[in-house]
């Protein structure tokens, strides 16, 4: 049987700008499950989840529901998606086999769009942003 989740966390790259611009978005939204939103690698993200690869947070969307489930990638998209009123019909679709391509081509586009901009200080994408598998 499923847990249940009643609020989810995510890691978000408080250096990308595309990421910085997003975790704004989802905060502003009206929420059927509460969100916070950590910055990745950050102290308090590997006080909070110690377990976790932090080095890989920063490369791949994770989210952390209340009773320790994670997601990554394509399923961190859906479950942030479901966790807002007016997308959670949507993120039903998006997790079928008919919705899964655009959730993909929606990463890549993002990935696509780090890798142009870059962080500070470093070559755009230098090992800050992976392409969705």
């Amino acid at each position: 049987m499923a847990t249940p989740v009643h609020a989810l966390t995510v890691l978000y790259d408080a250096n990308c700008p595309l990421c910085v611009h997003l975790r704004g978005w989802l905060l502003r939204q009206r929420q059927l499950v509460p969100l916070r939103a950590v910055p990745a690698g950050s102290v308090e993200a590997q006080r909070r989840y110690p377990e976790l690869d932090h080095a890989r947070t920063l490369r791949e969307i994770t989210v952390i529901g209340d009773r320790g489930q994670i997601y990554t990638g394509q399923a961190a998209w859906v479950v942030l998606l479901w966790a807002l009123a007016e997308y959670r019909s949507r993120a039903h679709w998006l997790a079928t086999p008919a919705g899964a391509p655009f959730v993909r081509v929606t990463m890549l586009a993002a990935a696509k769009y780090r890798e142009a901009v870059g962080r500070p200080g470093t070559t755009p994408c230098d090992e800050q942003c992976a392409v969705p598998h």
